[in-house]
């Protein structure tokens, strides 16, 4: 497991200080209110993935080196060291003999980590799996078996984007998209263009990221049918809403993620229930989730948690990978409306769900700072918190 990682609104500060920017010089540069950047600061708001990105901008960083890397931990760094050597590998595939049996187990057992959020686990299992299935594909050249090649580099994207370790996501849907144009499947391929895109939004380049799932959907539309052409569209519109809420301009923003909110609605209600898909969540609840995050993104924090009443039962039978975020996201929309105590229990609820996971997850991070910083009483969740979580320095 990762060691503890400072919050992102802390690392904001340190940043600016680092670089001799005064908060007025950077706001004006970012474009943001200098109330609001002293607020963020100071731990009484939190900062988002926008104003991280416009923030980076302004100080000629990317967005996920404004939120900061997940600190590696000894244990893990054989792991990564040995992951890296498995993708500089991809077309030096090794002589072993692999039955697809074997392969679809071994994914299968991925999905399950991930589902479950056991990072350390997955970190240490990828390297071996990874030559293993680059072997296979070599060996096989069929479609099944560079899919699933495609989908362990998809793991591995996963993997790595939730560190924000970037320069390994980056190498990762560079592997995943070349595996899925070997033999080409366009389903496997519109993941691929998924998981991209991915990595624009966690640059902080949402436009780019739109324009990558626009040329997306019209390629899934063009190429698939029935079934697989909804499931393939579906998951790029609920990628596209995600860039869409981030978007630096909020007309545009609403205007864009509500296009790709009533198709993702639409497209996912098709299924009666929420499945897996070479690797993924996608069904009716999957795009609540989705849904519920883009809303906060928006802020529009009570139409957020207008959705449902009881997310934890209109959630009920989604992995922890898509119950832990949701609860952020809530927690997020019950800090924005005033009510601290309400988000602290949905961030303690998160972290009993996927402790891994809320341990390096930057609003996580940002919403537990900013409840810590309005509590003037010692609180024993809060208490809690603090210590399985890690330490929130000040700036």
């Amino acid at each position: 497991m990762t060691s503890h990682q400072i919050a992102p609104g802390t690392h904001l500060a340190k940043l600016r200080a680092a670089r001799g920017m005064s908060q007025v010089g950077l706001a004006r540069k970012a474009n943001i209110s200098v109330s609001l950047l002293s607020k963020i600061e100071v731990g009484s708001r939190t900062l988002t993935p926008a104003a991280a990105a416009a923030l980076g901008r302004a100080m000629g960083l990317t967005m996920d080196e404004v939120l900061g890397k997940a600190p590696v931990a000894a244990a893990e760094a054989e792991s990564l060291r040995d992951l890296r050597g498995a993708m500089r590998d991809f077309d030096l595939p090794g002589a072993v003999a692999v039955e697809p049996a074997e392969v679809a187990a071994d994914l299968r057992r991925v999905s399950e980590l991930r589902d479950a959020v056991e990072l350390t686990r997955l970190t240490g299992i990828l390297p071996p799996l990874l030559r293993k299935v680059t072997a296979h594909a070599h060996d096989a050249h069929t479609t099944e078996a560079w899919a699933a090649l495609a989908e362990t580099y998809s793991a591995v994207y996963w993997l790595a984007a939730r560190h924000r370790w970037m320069d390994l996501a980056e190498v990762a849907v560079a592997r995943q998209r070349w595996a899925a144009e070997q033999r080409a499947d366009p389903l496997v391929q519109a993941i691929a263009d998924r998981d991209r895109a991915g990595t624009y939004l966690n640059f902080g380049d949402c436009e780019g990221g739109l324009t990558v799932i626009d040329r997306a959907i019209g390629a899934a539309e063009e190429r698939l049918t029935g079934e697989r052409r909804a499931i393939a569209t579906g998951i790029l519109h609920l990628r596209g809403m995600t860039l869409a809420g981030r978007l630096p301009d909020k007309r545009e923003a609403e205007r864009q993620a509500d296009k790709h909110i009533q198709y993702a609605r639409r497209l996912c209600a098709s299924f009666p229930d929420d499945f897996r898909v070479h690797g993924l969540t996608f069904g009716p609840r999957n795009a609540l989730t989705h849904e519920m995050a883009t809303l906060v993104d928006l802020k529009k924090p009570k139409k957020a948690l207008a959705l449902t009443g009881d997310l934890a039962t209109a959630l009920a039978g989604l992995p922890p990978t898509r119950l832990a975020p949701s609860f952020i996201a809530q927690a997020r929309a019950q800090l924005d409306t005033g009510d601290a105590g309400a988000a602290l229990e949905s961030l303690a609820r998160a972290h009993r769900i996927a402790p891994q996971m809320v341990r390096i997850h930057p609003m996580a991070l940002e919403v537990l700072r900013v409840v810590d910083s309005l509590h003037k009483r010692s609180n024993p969740l809060l208490n809690r918190l603090r210590t399985v979580i890690g330490p929130l320095p000040a700036p």
